[in-house]
């Protein structure tokens, strides 16, 4: 149950971003406009999380790696959630986009 939490919340197994973007994944930061507009990662997609079901058709592929992002972690895990529900496979929480920048 602890592991399953920790992965849910990116906190298992370390990952490495880099090399996820160098095998073409994308980075969705489901922040709100405002919040993204303020700071965010270079090619990083905006779709907010209350937006993300709609928006889906943008990611026809459901093995290409996905990482979401948010401001502390939150709303990435639910993003995550809701892609891995939908069938996506290879999805993974960056956490706070800050974070993350400092990770790529």
């Amino acid at each position: 149950m602890i592991n399953t939490i920790k992965n849910l919340f990116g906190m298992g197994t370390k990952t490495n971003y880099e090399e996820l973007i160098k095998e073409g994944a994308v980075i969705i930061d489901v922040r709100s406009k405002g919040e993204f507009d303020s700071g965010h990662i270079k090619n990083a997609i905006n779709i907010p999380l209350d937006q993300l079901r709609n928006q889906l058709h943008k990611f026809k592929d459901k093995n290409q790696p996905i990482i979401t992002c948010c401001a502390s972690g939150m709303r990435s895990a639910s993003a995550k959630s809701l892609l891995l529900t939908i069938g996506y496979t290879k999805v993974f929480n960056g956490g706070g986009w800050n974070s993350l920048q400092n990770k790529l």
